[in-house]
């Protein structure tokens, strides 16, 4: 059998110095563990700008539709900010998402011990924290139509129109599920079934899901603004959270937060199987391209290694492998190791970005 294939985008800003340490972590496996990847790598964002004109290169977007899983660093920055929006980095991430048909969003908050002073909520109350939110998206309020802000009478009027589809509805509840069978066995969907239309075929059509396809998973339902404050009281109860793209662009954000820091927290895009049954799947960390310290040495890693074990996970099968490299992350900052964003005890010196890479390639290889 073939190597499992994988693309990597480094990006722009901090993006090529944070991939660079998964390079480490990619090679270790198939040195130590005998998993070995056909790596190729690949521009987006303002880097594939600079060379093609364009921040995605047609090449790279069927390099893209045909790997098994790729894995992106970060784009933009404010050499670009002037560009005109048809090509600012960002539209290249756009174009991966929407041609490779990523609809489901996973974004994982996950608060490791060492780490739980961090947040801004009591210790207790997201000391453990392991849940995962699934965002539709690739439809919803963002890409409905009608929009635009039209003339009416003397002023001017904003629209978007929240839609969305019964299968849209479905296929991301069923991801859901899947992902629930693997965690903690609960899903709760949230929406607005009490003031909009969508939100009442959304609960509709998760309910009919999961009676027809997944009765042995819990299921509750709320709607989004009480979730938005049960995640503030007592994140804890979730598992898994489904909810709709713009919904889902606020409680992810809002979770993530309840880690601490940005710079811990990956995500995974999933589309539908390929042949080979695996999931069209775009991976990356949820920071940005931190261009006030690309080059020094300063940024955080973490996420970016998070990001590779959802692939291992999600892509390639191999949650075994998956645990070990997230127990490496979190035996490093068992350890007292800290990137310069995770500063917080008086006296402690951060460790650079390439120095937190091989100290997680340490605790790899004594985990052997």
């Amino acid at each position: 059998m073939s190597n499992p294939s994988l693309l990597i985008l480094p990006g722009d800003g901090i993006g090529p110095e944070v991939m660079a340490e998964v390079r480490k972590i990619v090679d270790w496996f198939g040195a130590k563990r005998d998993l070995v990847f056909d790596v190729s790598e690949d521009l987006v964002g303002g880097s594939a700008y600079d060379k093609h004109g364009t921040p995605l290169h047609d090449d790279t977007m069927e390099k893209a539709q045909q790997v098994d899983a790729v894995l992106l660093g970060a784009v933009g920055g404010p050499k670009y900010d002037n560009l005109d929006f048809s090509v600012k980095p960002e539209r290249g991430l756009l174009r991966l998402r929407k041609e490779m048909d990523l609809f489901s969003n996973l974004r994982p908050a996950q608060c490791f011990d060492a780490l739980a002073d961090f947040s801004s909520l009591k210790k207790d109350v997201v000391a453990g924290l392991d849940i995962m939110i699934v965002r539709e998206l690739t439809s919803g309020i963002y890409f409905g139509e009608p929009r635009g802000i039209i003339e009416e009478g003397n002023e001017r009027v904003g629209i978007n129109t929240q839609r969305y589809t019964e299968s849209e509805i479905a296929r991301v509840a069923r991801s859901a599920f899947e992902l629930a069978r693997k965690r903690g066995n609960k899903v709760c969907s949230m929406e607005k079934a009490n003031v909009m239309e969508s939100g009442i075929l959304w609960r509709d059509v998760v309910t009919e899901v999961h009676q027809a396809e997944y009765a042995d998973v819990e299921l509750s339902h709320m709607y989004a603004d009480a979730g938005a404050m049960q995640l503030c009281r007592w994140p804890k109860q979730f598992d898994v959270i489904v909810t709709d793209n713009l919904f889902g662009d606020i409680l992810s954000d809002m979770a993530a937060m309840l880690t601490g820091s940005l710079g811990m927290l990956p995500s995974a895009s999933l589309g539908v199987p390929m042949a080979n049954g695996r999931p069209k799947a775009l991976y990356e960390p949820v920071h940005g391209s931190a261009p006030d310290i690309a080059g020094q040495g300063k940024a955080n890693p973490i996420a970016c290694v998070l990001s590779f074990a959802m692939a291992l996970r999600y892509s390639f099968d191999q949650g075994t492998e998956a645990d070990r490299l997230e127990q490496a992350v979190e035996k490093v900052l068992a350890d007292g190791l800290r990137t310069a964003d995770l500063l917080g005890e008086e006296g402690v010196t951060p460790v650079s970005t390439s120095e937190m890479g091989d100290a997680i390639v340490a605790a790899l290889t004594a985990s052997l």
